[in-house]
């Protein structure tokens, strides 16, 4: 009783995930998933009904007799509020309440480890393990474990509704699901990639140009898999538009498209997007001996972490109306606060001139009592408005005083818009978290690696090393920049003052032009071909990602 409470009591949003399956969508799903009549039909976390109407109406379809639909399909839901809607919608169609059982998904597989369906389609929620009931958690990740999975805290509950679902398909069996377009790209779902190229015989797909979910910046995908098929295994991507355009894509179409090989690897999905000779273009370079990657030519890290940048970070301004100038340093915590690919004392002037926020408040580190009375009198402000009692200055043996504060050789941007950065550094500036710092190792030059950084194969390979969550940003964790393959120049043929100066202006293909014709043509000899194919790949891909905004 005491755990049903503890569900009722969270907010139901946050416990489902929140974002109920538009109808296009589910009847889609069904559509491609139930193609004969006497298949079962499981959903897996039902919410109010859309996936069972759907899944019951392609049945009617399809000439099932309504008076022979009861025990087809199966609804499982957690919250007994939603569940209740799903029963109503099910005995419109006179099917009894046994249709939907109130339980959350894991405890149901648990209760009837024998129960098998030839069909899975759902929208699992989009929620990490932490904000789910520890009961139901650890029972997933157990069962995850039997299967022989090894899921970590990091993990979204989305993952054991899918995995776990897929494990209760019978061998012919089909599985229809909405899935955040992170399976493609996060470290945490590598192992489910692994998973579904290793469990289902094809893989297909469905991805929209516009993001589909109201008032949220997830991006979605429809993922499509087959335990068996007719012809060729592997994966395949299909693109629409919108819902409008999903409601009369036909089904034969998205069964024509093409298949790629998809790799039992943990490696990201993102390059499917690409076409086949495109990715046999990056495999090949991938095994090249004269690409090394970054981070073999530097160490990326994160930024100094304020714990609250609304405190630590002023403008010189600030600085000077509190008296605490002199106590201070120079910091970088902005993309736009870099304009070349150099970052320059007059960089810095100018940042402070247009008012950004480019001082780090550092007092002495010492006791408060020791403190100068400027810097007492600003931490008094700050505790004021109780900024002490954050997280990460909480922990603090001094709460005002900022760890890690070293300076750079450069400086590599976390997000991204048009295109990555790698910046030298020749000021005294630090970065907060939201700037990667950068330490070139001490035999290679700083400029020569910030200059090969600017070429089509490191961009295009960048586009699938980062991530994208929608709105059109692509992240990099630090050890995602030292993944990025990165050819060195070899010669000083390239002038690093004229790119920087293209770079400034804006004209980023101008300055790959000429870096792609040096390195790539001339240093390490790939074909124009090649070269362009390296561009275009890059192009489609930010492109898409850009498209999301």
């Amino acid at each position: 009783m005491e755990s049903i409470i503890e569900i009722e009591a969270l907010d139901s949003k946050k416990l489902r995930g929140g974002y109920y399956t538009p109808q296009p969508i589910a009847e889609f799903i069904c559509k491609w998933a139930i193609t004969e009549q006497n298949v079962r039909v499981l959903e897996p976390s039902c919410g109010d009904g859309n996936f069972i109407e759907a899944a019951i109406q392609r049945f009617l379809r399809i000439g099932v007799p309504k008076d022979q639909l009861l025990g087809r399909v199966k609804g499982v839901e957690l919250l007994a509020v939603e569940a209740q809607k799903s029963k109503k919608r099910a005995a419109n169609y006179g099917l009894n309440s046994k249709t939907i059982t109130n339980s959350d998904f894991f405890s149901f597989l648990a209760s009837n480890p024998n129960e098998r369906f030839d069909v899975v389609v759902g929208n699992p929620p989009f929620i990490r393990y932490q904000n789910f009931p520890e009961e139901h958690r650890k029972l997933a990740i157990s069962m995850m474990q039997e299967m022989g999975l090894s899921p970590n805290k990091l993990t979204n509950i989305w993952v054991p509704f899918l995995v776990l679902s897929a494990g209760r398909l019978n061998p012919d069996g089909k599985l229809g699901m909405v899935i955040p377009a992170e399976l493609f790209q996060v470290k945490y779902a590598a192992e489910t990639r692994v998973f579904l190229s290793q469990f289902f015989a094809r893989v297909t797909i469905v991805t929209f140009k516009k993001l589909v979910f109201d008032n949220i910046q997830q991006e979605v995908v429809l993922l499509l898999c087959e335990k068996q098929t007719v012809g060729t295994r592997g994966i395949r991507m299909v693109e629409v538009a919108s819902l409008d355009e999903l409601d009369t894509l036909d089904i034969g179409e998205v069964q024509n498209g093409e298949i790629k090989v998809l790799e039992h690897n943990t490696e990201k999905w993102t390059k499917y997007f690409l076409d086949a000779n495109e990715i046999r273009l990056l495999r090949k370079v991938k095994t090249d001996p004269r690409i090394q990657l970054a981070g073999s030519l530097m160490t990326t890290n994160v930024g100094l972490v304020t714990g609250i940048n609304e405190f630590f970070m002023v403008t010189q301004q600030t600085a000077e109306q509190w008296g605490i100038l002199s106590y201070t340093k120079k910091v970088v915590s902005r993309s736009a606060h870099f304009r070349g690919i150099k970052f320059t004392d007059q960089d810095l002037s100018e940042n402070v001139q247009s008012e950004m926020e480019s001082f780090l408040f550092l007092p002495p580190d010492e006791e408060f009592d020791l403190l100068p009375p400027a810097c007492q009198a600003y931490i008094r402000y700050g505790e004021s408005k109780d900024y002490h009692k954050g997280y990460k200055c909480r922990i603090r043996k001094r709460w005002y005083i900022t760890p890690s504060v070293y300076e750079p050789s450069g400086f590599a941007l976390r997000q991204v818009g048009d295109y990555p950065k790698l910046i030298v550094n020749e000021t005294n500036a630090s970065s907060t978290d939201t700037i990667h710092r950068v330490r070139f190792h001490p035999e290679v030059d700083a400029r020569k690696v910030a200059l090969s950084f600017l070429n089509s194969l490191t961009f295009a390979f960048s586009e699938i090393t980062g991530r994208s969550y929608g709105g059109g940003v692509l992240t990099f964790e630090p050890t995602e920049i030292g993944e990025i393959p990165l050819p060195l120049l070899t010669q000083d043929s390239v002038n690093f003052d004229q790119i920087d100066k293209l770079i400034r202006e804006r004209n980023i293909e101008e300055a790959m032009d000429l870096v792609d014709q040096e390195l790539l043509v001339n240093q390490l000899k790939f074909t124009a071909n090649e070269v362009r194919q390296f561009r275009n790949i890059w192009k489609k891909l930010s492109g898409r990602r850009l498209n999301r905004k």
